[in-house]
């Protein structure tokens, strides 16, 4: 069983007059670092001068340091910048300003994961990836609530690793929801498999077919579009709140039948296999290759497949049918 911590298990102790450098002030950099502050924590950012995220970060309070100057001056340093842009920075302006028993702390673990980052030996490496964008991590805690995380010490080099990754935890308000202790293996395979497998391409795919196959049916595209993938916000809203045997029951027997009857037949082992192919290429860190490679290129193909969704007839069709139902409320 999966160890899982809360706010009883945590303490914002080991971080207190320590100066915590957010490297990064995007959606989850912004969301960590005013959570942090809000938690009675000295925090600092680290960013690339001139850019809008300084004046943001400026105007919100936080001083703000070119990356080089903020780690220097930091006792705990917050990776939150994009995964492909980290090897570089890390190389260039963080790796060699790092002080001698500094945390160092990352949302995901694929670069450390997959040896694109190698920390030096004399500091922690922990991770704390909430389960969630920072949108949400940012509006759950103002609410009082939290996003539930993930936590992983990767070098204990002081002892107290996972005291300051829990403590970061607390800080950003995850031990409120629970914070479940996994390694960067874990975190980083899953993380890869999932999106691949369920919840960017294989629902994207589901739901394109979908769609197709009652286009090529006669129907309206339109009337497709509602039944084929506006609705599965409904479905995965009762998912999420009840689990899928709730959403079962939160749906008609009809549905609920053919659901049963047909959903095996179409999302069968065949599909199983394949996910587990995929998921092997993960493993086998092939993906993570691939992947760096098409990035050093400037992403040729994932430009080109981006464009061929744009194109896809369900978005065109779903443009109209989104500016009919969310019109209505702007007005």
């Amino acid at each position: 069983m999966a160890r899982i911590y809360t706010d009883k298990d945590a303490s914002l102790d080991p971080l207190r007059g320590r100066t915590i450098a957010v490297i990064g002030y995007g959606i989850q950099g912004r969301a960590q670092a005013l959570n942090l502050r809000d938690s009675g924590l000295g925090v600092i950012i680290g960013l690339r001068r001139g850019g809008k995220s300084w004046e943001l970060a400026e105007r919100e309070g936080f001083k703000v340091f070119e990356v080089p100057d903020a780690v220097r001056r930091a006792d705990v340093v917050m990776v939150l910048i994009p995964d492909m842009e980290q090897p570089k920075v890390w190389r260039e302006q963080i790796g060699p300003n790092l002080k001698n028993g500094a945390v160092v702390d990352f949302a995901h673990g694929f670069n450390i994961h997959f040896g694109l980052i190698k920390p030096p030996s004399n500091v922690d490496v922990v991770m704390v990836a909430p389960k969630g964008p920072g949108r949400l991590v940012r509006d759950e805690f103002v609410a009082g609530r939290g996003v539930p995380a993930l936590v992983a010490v990767h070098q204990n080099y002081s002892g107290k690793a996972l005291q300051y990754a829990l403590a970061i935890a607390k800080g950003i308000g995850a031990t409120r929801a629970g914070v479940i202790e996994t390694t960067f293996k874990e975190e980083t395979e899953t993380d890869l498999i999932g999106e691949q497998n369920v919840l960017v391409g294989g629902l994207m795919e589901l739901l394109k077919k979908g769609f197709e196959v009652m286009v090529e049916l006669g129907y309206q595209p339109e009337v497709a579009y509602f039944e084929a993938i506006n609705e599965a916000k409904l479905i995965m809203d009762l998912i999420w709140e009840r689990g899928i045997y709730g959403m079962l029951n939160g749906v008609s027997e009809t549905a609920r039948y053919g659901g049963l009857t047909v959903g095996p037949r179409i999302i069968d082992d065949e599909v199983k296999r394949k996910m587990r192919e995929a998921a092997e290429r993960v493993r086998s860190g092939e993906f993570a290759k691939e992947w760096v490679a098409e990035y050093e290129r400037g992403a040729p193909n994932l430009k080109r497949m981006l464009e061929g969704v744009k194109a896809h007839p369900a978005e065109k069709v779903g443009e109209e049918v989104r500016k009919l139902m969310f019109g209505q409320w702007q007005k």
